[in-house]
């Protein structure tokens, strides 16, 4: 049976807040005047008011006996009804007033009971959701919807409970059957082997399956190449899966993933292990090619790194050489001013490149010199490249690389320096297409002599390599059989389902359904902004525009703190309760239940003794970095340390991680005391620095931090409350990540403004923000470096003029509207998700009009932005202030992984979910400590103490010195020891 704590199914009994009373159990004029017509008596009408809100708010009729007091004693004041909650009609004596009190709501409310019209409506809907969900509460959910949207009363959990996991049941095994028969002797024989531990093997080749990417390294190339042929060689799966969903196929190998060899081998339904196995073959497949594609990436940017810092050695190591040709080059232009002649000038240059060592000499520094001038660095990188270059082609060997224009020329390149890849000479015949080059390149590749053109091969092969890492980073290029690293466009909505959803979405956001009317209105918006913005400047003291057009702001004046702040804290630290770690995360679980969401991949109930202790350890062993060696180590009657590991790989993942927090921000924003840190209208984005092991591909060596390690990006909401986690590379731009977490988070708080530091923002990043219907406001550090852009040619301005250096393309952002909405309509569809788009945008390919029109919208946004910077210091005080919030939050998480600040996992999915962990822990401390700070401010305040906004709004979650996290140490000094005991080892004689 499927735990009701799973699901959405609602139940009653949980206390409510004042709001929550006054918002859900509120008895308007009509509903008044329905009790009283369809009831008779006080109790009478108590008990059909508590039936009609029930029904409104459960969808459904629940025992009068589990509604708590609260409800029925707010609805009594409403009704001015005298008497005790526990008056109700008993419903065991009463049975027919109470079926016509239901009789009575139903037909008040417009519902229907559930009845063969409600059980055929699951069964259509949970069979149709079953092709693309396996967990029995995701199908649950889906039939408690369905049933609300129909007006339908819910029925008892358990009958639903049988029906869809009946229904789940028979979807699964007509999967299973399916594949069954489909599946050759051969076939069968071959994916069965996987379970085995070959004879020269130490584990079986289902193992091999699960094994994470290590360092771009040669070794890790040609292990992974390897890997990459050994996977094809496999029972393909494609035909063998054909009909069953994307989605359920990942499902199923997220299944397979988490169960060991012994798990399989365990399951007896025929066709069911294959098909998990087939499934995860199918998405190893895919990942083995994306990871095979991103050491591809990072061995080319290695590569052109190398060569910039060679160049820059290289420029240094002749400097010498180029101040002696400087002085060389005066002492010449002083001879010419003393020779009237040609004759005698050219005896004494002459004279003077001899006394250098000759003409030779110099023209063979010149050429030097001249060679790496300009930061040239195209001439190093050849030899830099050629120590990959036979591990990379072999890579490539095995990649069905494709053209998503209508450009081929780069295709066609690489298929010529494949061809040519063993030959031994270094020109090649032209002409070539070298479209896809700038001019920079093509000058360096093709040479011009004796009326022949040529084209340097090694030149050409760096070239190619260098585009197609951009090309298949911006999505230009794609690779058939990839996850990240395939055609993006196909999982883009089709324009005329776009065009169903268009209306909604731009009334939503109050935006025009045209490119014109849209352009239009941000021209307009744009013209009014820089207007005022100019017509105030003279009022604006703390803006001023130097006489070089540099405009300059002052430092915003420190903020005065509240009369009473010191004693206020101190009284607030002394009355907080001591907490220990363990007991924090014990409350809030039974506060919020958010290990309902941990269990197996399949979605069953878990069959673990003490289930939720366990879980609760689990979260403590990982979140706070200890590892489930230690953890177990120090609570040897909880769980060993493989039952740990056991929990974390089969029962935990990403998403149960994030819905877990999901759970604890649900109740955290139920407090008042949160809504004085913030509204919950704003999130700060931020990344921090996370040490690994040198043993995993996203880790790398960051110039900013200067350690080896990738990045924690962090969403906080402003009342502090963490929102979203996730782990990126360190090189990645993190404004490409910035809007997965605001559109991921799935909890209570659902931010509209996002703020960050000069990382989290670029161009298509305050575009895609302005489509997404959110309000970007970063903190940034080189603003006044920043080109303003000007809402129309024509348009002048008296005193801020020179801060506009470019115009507006607004054809451009017409002629792809429909192009940027289509991409933002799938990314609001839940399709496609903003770092992958912007990962693409990112990279400014000039033929990629797209990027082009992204572009130049964030152009407009973010000059808007600007003129709020420079014109509002209340603006300016808010970025500031929230900032400065997630600063504090990364030092909380310091506090939390006491076990260590390095992840030792190099599996990308483990280094995530320890992120996750950590974050789940520092939510339930949050949540623990609006809790205690809400009842010490109450007692406070009883006390006489004076407790104002202000003084708690210096308060914040983050507080923890309350907080045991190792535990009381007890030293005995009763115990006496044994006495020391120095004795010769008794040993053998030789």
């Amino acid at each position: 049976m499927t735990a009701i704590d799973r699901t959405a199914y609602p139940r009653p009994g949980a206390q409510l807040t004042t709001e929550e009373l006054h918002g859900r159990y509120g008895l308007t004029e009509a509903d008044q005047d329905f009790v009283k017509i369809a009831s008779r008596g006080d109790i009478g009408r108590l008990t059909l008011a508590t039936m009609l809100k029930a029904r409104l708010n459960f969808g459904y009729f629940p025992v009068l006996m589990v509604i708590h007091t609260g409800i029925i004693t707010h609805l009594a004041q409403q009704l001015a009804v005298q008497v005790e909650p526990s008056w109700l009609i008993p419903e065991e004596a009463s049975a027919r007033t109470l079926y016509r009190y239901r009789e009575a709501i139903r037909t008040y409310l417009r519902v229907a009971p559930y009845d063969e019209t409600g059980e055929q409506l699951v069964t259509d809907t949970v069979l149709a959701g079953a092709k693309t969900m396996s967990d029995p509460a995701d199908l649950i959910n889906r039939a408690i919807e369905a049933l609300k949207e129909a007006r339908i009363d819910l029925p008892a959990f358990s009958t639903l409970d049988r029906l869809v996991n009946r229904l789940r049941a028979e979807v699964h095994e007509q999967i299973y059957d399916t594949v069954a028969q489909r599946l050759t002797n051969a076939d069968l024989v071959a994916l069965d082997t996987l379970l085995i531990v070959p004879p020269d093997a130490v584990t079986t080749p289902f193992n091999r399956l699960k094994q994470a990417p290590g360092p771009a390294t040669f070794n890790t190339i040609k292990l992974w190449t390897e890997r990459l042929q050994w996977l094809s060689r496999l029972t393909s799966p494609d035909a063998l899966l054909k009909g069953i969903t994307h989605t359920k196929q990942c499902q199923f190998a997220a299944e397979t993933a988490a169960l060991d060899v012994g798990d399989l081998l365990d399951i007896t339904r025929p066709g069911k292990r294959h098909t998990l196995l087939l499934c995860l073959i199918r998405q190893t497949r895919a990942r083995c090619r994306d990871e095979l594609i991103e050491m591809l990436l990072r061995r080319v940017r290695r590569t052109q790194a190398a060569a910039k810092e060679k160049l820059k050695e290289l420029q240094d190591r002749h400097r010498p050489m180029e101040e002696a040709l400087i002085a060389i080059l005066g002492q010449v232009v002083e001879t010419a001013k003393e020779h009237d002649t040609d004759a005698g000038l050219g005896l004494n240059v002459r004279r003077l490149l001899m006394e250098r060592g000759g003409v030779e000499v110099v023209a063979e520094q010149c050429e030097t010199v001249t060679a790496y001038h300009r930061n040239n660095d195209l001439p190093l990188l050849w030899p830099i490249h050629a120590n990959s270059r036979s591990v990379l082609f072999q890579l490539l060997d095995l990649m069905d690389i494709r053209s998503a224009t209508q450009d081929h020329s780069l295709l066609d390149a690489l298929t010529l320096v494949k061809e040519h890849r063993q030959v031994r000479r270094d020109k090649l015949m032209g002409p070539i297409d070298l479209g896809f080059a700038s001019k920079r390149w093509v000058n360096f590749i093709v040479k011009e002599r004796t009326g022949k053109t040529t084209v340097d091969r090694r030149a050409l092969e760096v070239c190619v390599f260098i585009h197609l890492a951009d090309a298949l980073q911006a999505g230009d290029l794609y690779v058939v059989g990839a996850e990240n690293y395939d055609d993006y466009r196909t999982q883009l909505l089709p324009w005329p389902e776009c065009q169903k959803r268009l209306a909604d979405y731009c009334e939503n956001l109050a935006m025009p359904q045209t490119g014109e009317a849209f352009a239009a209105m941000m021209k307009e918006q744009l013209t009014k902004a820089a207007a005022n913005v100019d017509a105030g400047f003279p009022a604006n003291t703390q803006f001023t525009i130097d006489a070089n057009g540099t405009p300059h702001l002052k430092q915003l004046p420190t903020t005065k703190q509240p009369i009473g702040l010191a004693a206020f804290v101190e009284e607030v630290r002394t009355r907080m309760p001591e907490r220990h770690l363990l007991d924090i995360l014990k409350y809030v679980e039974h506060w919020s239940r958010y290990t309902r969401h941990f269990g197996p991949p399949s979605g069953a109930d878990p069959k673990l003794a003490q289930a939720v202790r366990r879980y609760l350890f689990t979260v403590f062993g990982y979140g706070c970095n200890l590892g489930p060696g230690q953890a177990a180590r120090h609570a040897t009657d909880i769980a060993s340390a493989q039952v740990l590991r056991r929990i974390n790989a089969q029962h935990i993942d990403a998403n149960k991680l994030e819905a877990a927090m999901s759970d604890v921000v649900g109740e955290y924003a139920r407090f008042s005391l949160p809504k004085v840190w913030g509204a919950g209208k704003a999130a700060i984005a931020d990344g921090t620095h996370v040490p690994l092991r040198e043993n995993n591909l996203l880790g790398s060596t960051h110039i900013r931090y200067g350690g080896y390690g990738g990045i924690a990006y962090h969403h906080i909401a402003d009342n502090y409350i963490a929102l979203f986690t996730s782990f990126i590379p360190c090189g990645v731009w993190e404004a490409i990540h910035i809007l997965d977490g605001l559109l991921k988070n799935r909890s209570d708080i659902q931010p509209d403004t996002l703020h960050a530091d000069t990382q989290g923002q670029s161009e298509p990043v305050f575009g895609l923000c302005r489509l997404l219907g959110i309000m970007l406001m970063p903190r940034m550090r080189n603003w006044d470096d920043v080109a303003f852009c000007r809402p129309d040619k024509s348009i002048r301005y008296r005193h801020i003029d020179a801060l506009f250096t470019r115009d507006i393309d607004w054809q451009l952002i017409i002629t792809h509207w429909q192009d940027m909405m289509q991409v933002v309509l799938s990314i609001q569809a839940g399709l496609v998700l903003p770092s992958m788009l912007l990962r693409k945008l990112g990279s400014y390919n000039r033929k990629n009009r797209l990027c082009l029109a992204f572009r130049e919208l964030g152009r407009v946004e973010r000059t808007l932005f600007l003129l709020l910077y420079i014109s509002d210091p209340q603006a300016r005080h808010n970025i500031r202030a929230e900032t400065t919030k997630i600063e504090s939050y990364n030092a909380f998480l310091d506090w939390i992984t006491f076990g260590g600040p390095i992840i030792k996992s190099g599996d990308p999915v483990e280094q995530e979910k320890q992120l996750k962990y950590a974050s789940l822990v520092a939510n339930a401390i949050m949540l623990s400590n609006v809790t205690d700070l809400t009842e010490v401010m109450r007692g406070m305040a009883a006390d006489g103490h004076p407790v104002t906004p202000e003084l708690a709004a210096s308060l914040s979650p983050y507080s923890r010195e309350h907080i045991r996290r190792f535990g009381k140490l007890v030293l005995d000094m009763d115990e006496i020891p044994p006495p020391l005991n120095p004795q010769p080892l008794p040993f053998a004689q030789s």
